[in-house]
């Protein structure tokens, strides 16, 4: 009777441990947090190395469970009372979806968008409650960032300003380093850095008098070199050096600086057809007889259809993101990186612990498309 009660007891400990793994690689294919899954897993590894009661196990590791559960139950949010944000880049996308949320939330808002009179914009305003306010904010022209102060200032008082987030973003074009133009390689310099420098610069005298946070929504490809992505993932490095620079600097008055950088989403900074187009002239102009010779039209051409498989597996679900974003800006204790969405966590991962060589044949064989290849390399 001993020995069934034993191997009962054993083979519910191993149970717990198989639901405790599952768990974990659930929440890790979600991209959500798993140390304290982890933790409940060693400990469990642990106990069966250093105990042999099974009766013994199965309780240390129900009373494990208990303690992780009072441990990580739901964080308290900071009150949105009284608190204001200002995020760029609220015509579409993540920046609009954002606005809304923490408009609903309660939070005072303050959308920036890059023409007022957008169709992004205007819905905004129409939908928004009175608490949100839309701002003509091209984050590329000095002149609107201090009016748009001027006007916050004159709204948050002595309060401040408790967040300002970093959205506003383009992606330019996906191709080959070599052939992308110049051009787009500023463009994507002025947005996506130091657009966000000059904002964050304006705006920190306001963050510190609240002893606020910086959010900057960066990516995936600043911290991953992807093929394709040269003048996007470089301007998003530098995004991702600034800010770490500054999250030390400013540790000392209280700021938060927080880095966000989010899996594949569904969001208008891929473009439009009308948009890949206009880009791939661009691209066609700028080449020289020796360097297009050796891509080739048709293989510029099938630069469009990259764009058209990364649209068709993101997710439409902005959810985890927006989830990433409150915490970020109302958590007592906000990380300094999130990574929301399923792939989020999957690039970091194999970038910074395979081989070079290994990561560098899977970020090709994904974000390459094999069946297009370069008119010299076709004809070697």
């Amino acid at each position: 009777m001993e020995e069934i009660v034993e191997d009962c007891l054993g083979f519910l400990y191993n149970l717990l441990v198989v639901i405790c793994v599952g768990l974990m690689l659930l929440r890790v294919a979600e991209g959500r947090p798993v140390k304290w899954l982890v933790l409940l897993v060693v400990s469990g590894v642990t106990l069966s190395c250093l105990v042999n009661s099974s009766a013994l196990k199965v309780g240390l590791v129900i009373v494990l469970c208990s303690v992780i559960h009072y441990v990580r139950k739901e964080e308290v949010m900071l009150s949105t009372q009284n608190k204001a944000v200002l995020i760029t880049g609220c015509d579409s996308g993540f920046g609009h979806d954002l606005a809304r949320f923490l408009d609903s939330a309660g939070m005072r808002v303050f959308a920036g968008v890059l023409d007022e009179h957008s169709p992004g914009a205007l819905e905004l305003k129409k939908a928004a409650s009175p608490n949100l306010t839309v701002l003509q904010l091209d984050i590329t022209n000095s002149s609107q960032i201090t009016q748009a102060h001027q006007y916050i200032q004159s709204q948050t008082g002595k309060t401040g300003l408790w967040a300002v987030v970093n959205n506003a973003g383009v992606l330019g074009y996906v191709c080959d380093g070599e052939i992308l133009p110049i051009k787009m390689y500023k463009k994507c310099l002025d947005v996506n850095f130091i657009g966000s420098v000059e904002i964050t610069q304006v705006f920190l005298p306001l963050i510190r008098q609240s002893k606020g946070r910086l959010v900057s929504i960066s990516s995936l490809a600043g911290e991953v070199q992807l093929p394709g992505f040269a003048g996007y993932g470089a301007s998003k490095a530098a995004l991702i050096s600034f800010m770490g620079a500054i999250r030390k600097e400013l540790s000392r008055w209280g700021v938060k600086v927080i880095i966000i950088q989010p899996g594949g989403f569904k969001t208008n900074i891929l473009g439009s057809r009308e948009q890949w187009n206009s880009a791939q002239e661009d691209v066609l102009s700028g080449l020289s007889q020796e360097v297009m010779a050796s891509y080739g039209e048709e293989y510029i051409h099938s630069m469009q259809q990259r764009l058209v498989d990364m649209y068709s597996v993101s997710s439409s679900d902005t959810g985890p993101f927006l989830k990433a974003l409150k915490h970020a800006i109302l958590s007592p204790k906000p990380k300094p990186y999130y990574y929301p969405g399923a792939s989020a966590w999957a690039l970091p991962l194999l970038y910074r612990h395979c081989p070079t060589s290994l990561s560098d044949r899977i970020f090709t064989q994904i974000f390459m498309n094999s069946n297009a290849q370069p008119a010299e390399l076709m004809n070697s």
